[in-house]
C-alpha cells in the first residue's frame, strides 16, 4: 500500500506558474492524465480554507486523474489541530511497510527534498494515524463537487 499525507496548501514555485498561470491551459494539460499503478494508494488532502489556487488546481488534478486504484480523502485543517500543536503535520509518502519519507520544504516555500525514515516502529505508528485519518475524510469526489466546482477560476495559480 502506497500512502500520501499532504498538508501544504501551496507551493513557490510551481510547474503550473511556469504556464502562465493559464487555468484553462493547465486544466487540459492533466485531462485524460491517468496514472496507472499497480498497487494501491491511498491519499490524505487537508485543506484549508479559503482555497488557495493552487489547492483549486490540485482538486481539480486529482479528480481527473482519479482511478480505482488510488482513493482520496479530504479533511479540513480543523480536523487535524489536536495533533498538529505548533507544527503542521508533516507531508508522508509511505511505501509498504518498510520505507517512509517527509517530504521537506524551504522557508520559502519551494520543495527541498526529503527525508527518508526506515524504522518500522515509526512507520507503523504513522500508518495507523494514517488509517484513522483516512476513515474520518471524505471522499474527494463528494468534496470536490460541493467546495472546488462552484469556484470561479482563479486568477493566478501560485
Amino acid at each position: 500500500m502506497f500512502w500520501r499525507l499532504e498538508r501544504v496548501q501551496g507551493f513557490h514555485e510551481s510547474r503550473i506558474a511556469r504556464r502562465e498561470s493559464d487555468w484553462d491551459r493547465s486544466a487540459k494539460l492533466v485531462d485524460g492524465v491517468r496514472p496507472v499503478r499497480p498497487f494501491p494508494c491511498r491519499r490524505i488532502r487537508v485543506v484549508e480554507q479559503p482555497v488557495t489556487p493552487y489547492l483549486q488546481w490540485e482538486m481539480h488534478v486529482l479528480a481527473l486523474r482519479r482511478t480505482t486504484a488510488e482513493q482520496v480523502r479530504v479533511l479540513d485543517a480543523a480536523e487535524v489541530l489536536d495533533l498538529e500543536g505548533s507544527r503542521r503535520l508533516p507531508e508522508l509518502v509511505v511505501l509498504g511497510t518498510t520505507v517512509m519519507y517527509e517530504v521537506t520544504y524551504d522557508s520559502g516555500g519551494a520543495h527541498s527534498g526529503a527525508r527518508r525514515i526506515d524504522d518500522p516502529e515509526v512507520i507503523d505508528a504513522c500508518r495507523g494515524e494514517l488509517d484513522k485519518l483516512f476513515a474520518v475524510g471524505e471522499d474527494l469526489r463528494a468534496y470536490y463537487e460541493r467546495e472546488i466546482v462552484p469556484l470561479p477560476a482563479p486568477r493566478t495559480l501560485v
